[in-house]
């Protein structure tokens, strides 16, 4: 057992506070990593303030992690100490079930989660990557390319790969008209990555003042939702990437699709979206959702974003800041993720 520096939340209205936590010694398919950057999402915040009524007290968030290789099991063959690995949203699954010997492990029933899920380990919940360390199993380590900011890369664990798996399994591509509702933590990787798979896309923003940073980030055109005669001109779209976390209309969005046209839902909104059937009857269009992405996409999301020079636009914090980041996110005084510098855990 190795003590750790950590940053946690102690009841759904205390703030986050320094706290110390015990991680495993590495086992033979154990890899250790101390962390140097780890973002924050959205999800960290919901959790930290049991906003979705399943948080065990107390809780260190965090599930946008990279850092140094510092010690490896017997049996890992894939990673060195010294190497700069990375973590995302999962740290252990069944292995066995059809999603998981799918590559598709964000889908099996039991799949444990970097935070707030039972450690098998060490019992009550896993605690996540707020910390100086961490011990995860190999299979949900992955490798970092040498060509990106290390900082603007934790964000790709989560936003990243919750944007790029649908993106790639709806098979977006050349010559279609692509829409991404919501200027973000999410949606600015959906512009990034929709622009790199070379779709022609269109931003849906209620933000004019994001309109000039759509376009930076990739976007070919900007819509302001709150237009209706703007609105009232869209249509032709193959797909629709809806990144929005709060209760909005889905509708408008469903009837811009062709044909067996989709909008994927990865935001979260706390309340039901109504759907017009007619909407959804008439053209056969389809309302889906998706969940982050598995190992093998998470790898390959990470090549592509090395690749194509493409990381998160972040700013980074001292963990000293944590909750006021939490009371700027609510407000989307970012642009547009936070990212914890964890060597400032040392300096408290």
């Amino acid at each position: 057992m190795t003590k750790s520096q950590a940053f946690a939340a102690h009841s759904a209205s205390s703030p986050l506070s320094p706290f110390t936590l015990e991680r495993r010694d590495p086992g033979p398919e154990d890899i250790q990593i101390d962390i140097q950057y780890c973002g924050v999402c959205h999800s960290d915040l919901h959790t930290a303030r049991n906003e979705w009524g399943s948080t065990v007290y107390p809780c260190v968030p965090g599930h946008e992690i990279v850092g140094k290789v510092t010690a490896v099991g017997a049996n890992v063959k894939k990673f060195k100490v010294g190497d700069t690995a990375a973590v995302g949203c999962m740290v252990d699954s069944c292995r066995q079930c059809a999603s998981c010997q799918q590559g598709l492990e964000n889908y099996c029933d039991n799949f444990i989660l970097t935070y707030n899920s039972p450690d098998k380990h060490l019992g009550g919940v896993t605690l996540g990557g707020y910390a100086q360390s961490i011990v995860v199993d190999q299979h949900f380590v992955f490798r970092v390319p040498e060509n990106l900011p290390l900082p603007a890369v934790a964000p790709l664990l989560c936003a990243g790969i919750t944007t790029y798996s649908p993106l790639r399994h709806w098979k977006v591509g050349p010559g279609q008209k692509v829409g991404v509702v919501g200027l973000g933590g999410l949606g600015h990787m959906g512009v990034k990555l929709a622009h790199a798979l070379g779709a022609h896309v269109v931003l849906f923003t209620t933000s004019p003042g994001k309109a000039e940073d759509g376009k930076r980030l990739g976007a070919d055109e900007v819509v302001i939702s709150r237009d209706a005669e703007a609105m009232a001109k869209q249509g032709g779209f193959d797909f629709i990437l809806d990144t929005v976390s709060a209760k909005h209309d889905i509708n408008p969005y469903l009837n811009m699709l062709k044909r067996d046209g989709t909008v994927v839902l990865v935001g979260a909104p706390n309340e039901p979206l109504p759907t017009a059937a007619f909407g959804l009857i008439f053209k056969r269009r389809q309302f889906a959702g998706s969940l982050i992405g598995g190992v093998p996409e998470t790898q390959e999301m990470l090549d592509f974003c090395g690749k194509h020079g493409i990381t998160a636009d972040v700013e980074v914090i001292p963990i000293q800041q944590i909750n006021e980041a939490y009371e700027r996110m609510l407000k989307s005084d970012v642009k547009y993720r936070f990212v914890i510098d964890m060597a400032s855990l040392k300096s408290r």
